[in-house]
């Protein structure tokens, strides 16, 4: 069984910065799995964000700003996100994939319950 928890999130102005965390429990500390970060804006259907196995991938919305990491002895995963933009407001969330493509949705086994983000104008 995997369990993901993030935190880091919170109210932050637009050109600021946050770290979200991803910790996850359970046999995810290897490239067995793919973590990622989706986020849903208020209204809005679930979007991919950021992805790390053996390489890193981002959605062109955040390509630039946002750094995703991975400490596998720590079985963390970390989201930098930099130059914050209102329109990055959203609940993000983590997940665990074993196959499938990295930016779907449906393709993730294991979802946390997410961290809110919102920036103000």
């Amino acid at each position: 069984q995997v369990q993901l928890v993030e935190s880091g999130g919170g109210l932050v102005q637009a050109g600021g910065s946050l770290r979200l965390s991803c910790a996850a429990s359970g046999r995810t500390n290897s490239s067995t799995y793919g973590i990622s970060w989706f986020r849903q804006p208020p209204g809005k259907e679930r979007e991919f964000v950021a992805s790390i196995r053996w390489m890193a991938i981002y959605a062109d919305s955040v390509k630039g700003r946002f750094g995703i990491s991975r400490d596998i002895a720590k079985n963390m995963v970390y989201l930098e996100m930099r130059s914050l933009k209102p329109e990055d407001t959203a609940k993000y969330y983590c997940a665990a994939r074993k196959s499938g493509r990295a930016d779907d949705v449906s393709s993730y086994d294991y979802w946390g319950q997410g961290t809110q983000v919102t920036v103000s104008s």
